[in-house]
């Protein structure tokens, strides 16, 4: 059995409040104060973010733009502005350099931090969260959320907890009690099926996973029972891993209202596009693209993949992937769109293409 994690690591998971929305706002002050979103088209579009004040009418990321304008009928909707958004994502890494060299990129607005060894701020993480958080707004005029705590899945989760622009701090004294009393769905990994399976299992927050029986756990949830057991039981030994090897880029987007044709999947394609673009440019810089590929997941939660050789990223062929995989619904709506993009490092490629 794992040993809970030493006490003594200090990590901050930085997230970017609304990022995409407010680097709008930011650079329109026609869209202050205004509730506003970005995503695709006025009928049948999807919204990659909103704004807080379109979050107080129910509008939400991965929503349709019909739904968000039943919701809210003033909502301004705007098309995205990747290279922008790189850009300024580059900046806000820039500043994360300044405290430590230990970072793990987890997107373009988020990233941990390990600084248990800094000693800036007389080796107050929460002295260097709150810095990060008032350089950045200082700088580039845009707010972030921080979440410090010992064990990654804490600070991830309590960065969400005092958005936008809070900071919340799980010291590891409070660490036990904090996951006792964690939902369930907010750890990374519990989608909608897997709480709906623990909730009929009489399982709710942490301290009942923790009373639950192991065995039974694996034989009910596989490997994601043991990551769950290990969670709830403080356990999260997973360095900040500073470089690691990509083998495939995504994105994906589940639907609060299913989809049904080919037509809405290619608006929902024409946003999840936009997002790909930038992390897969970002993973390009010592890779070459192999393969694409497009997800779906039907409304029984059965899923398909289809996928094929491919060497350039090209939003027409995932369509044309998307409508093969379309064609194995059965008349089942949709409730996810993926995309998927194979990698692989140069190097590997020069060797496997070498002539004899």
């Amino acid at each position: 059995m794992s040993e809970p994690v030493t006490k003594n690591r200090k990590i901050i998971h930085v997230d970017m409040d609304s990022y995409y929305a407010s680097v709008e706002m930011r650079d329109n002050p026609e869209l202050r104060g205004i509730p506003m979103a970005i995503g695709g088209k006025k009928g049948r579009g999807v919204l990659s973010t909103c704004n807080y004040e379109a979050r107080e009418f129910g509008v939400r990321s991965a929503m349709s733009t019909a739904k968000a304008l039943q919701l809210c009928p003033n909502l301004t909707v705007i098309s995205g502005n990747m290279e922008k958004y790189r850009q300024v994502s580059k900046q806000i890494h820039q500043i994360f350099s300044r405290y430590t060299t230990i970072i793990e990129p987890l997107s373009l607005d988020e990233a941990y931090l390990d600084v248990t060894d800094s000693s800036l701020f007389k080796g107050s993480a929460t002295r260097i969260a709150q810095d990060i958080c008032q350089t950045i707004e200082q700088e580039l005029n845009l707010t972030a959320s921080a979440g410090v705590a010992p064990l990654k899945f804490v600070a991830k989760v309590a960065s969400d907890i005092n958005k936008p622009n809070g900071i919340c701090v799980v010291p590891p004294e409070k660490i036990d009690p904090f996951i006792a009393e964690l939902e369930l769905g907010k750890i990374s990994g519990v989608g909608k099926v897997t709480l709906e399976k623990l909730h009929r299992l009489g399982l709710f927050k942490g301290k009942d996973i923790k009373a639950y029986d192991q065995t039974a756990l694996l034989k009910q949830f596989g490997k994601f029972g043991h990551t769950l057991w290990q969670r709830c039981h403080s356990i999260d030994n997973r360095p900040i891993v500073v470089e690691r090897v990509r083998k495939s880029v995504g994105v994906e987007r589940t639907f609060l209202t299913d989809i049904y044709n080919i037509e809405q999947c290619i608006d929902v394609i024409d946003t999840l596009y936009l997002d790909l673009e930038g992390r897969v440019n970002k993973a390009l810089e010592d890779k070459i693209i192999t393969k694409l590929g497009v997800k779906l997941k039907f409304n029984d939660f059965q899923q398909t993949t289809v996928e094929h050789k491919h060497d350039v990223l090209d939003k027409d062929f995932f369509i044309s992937l998307c409508q093969e995989a379309i064609g194995r619904s059965n008349g089942r709506s949709i409730r996810l769109v993926g995309l998927n993009v194979g990698v692989e490092p140069i190097s590997l490629n020069a060797q496997l293409t070498l002539p004899w």
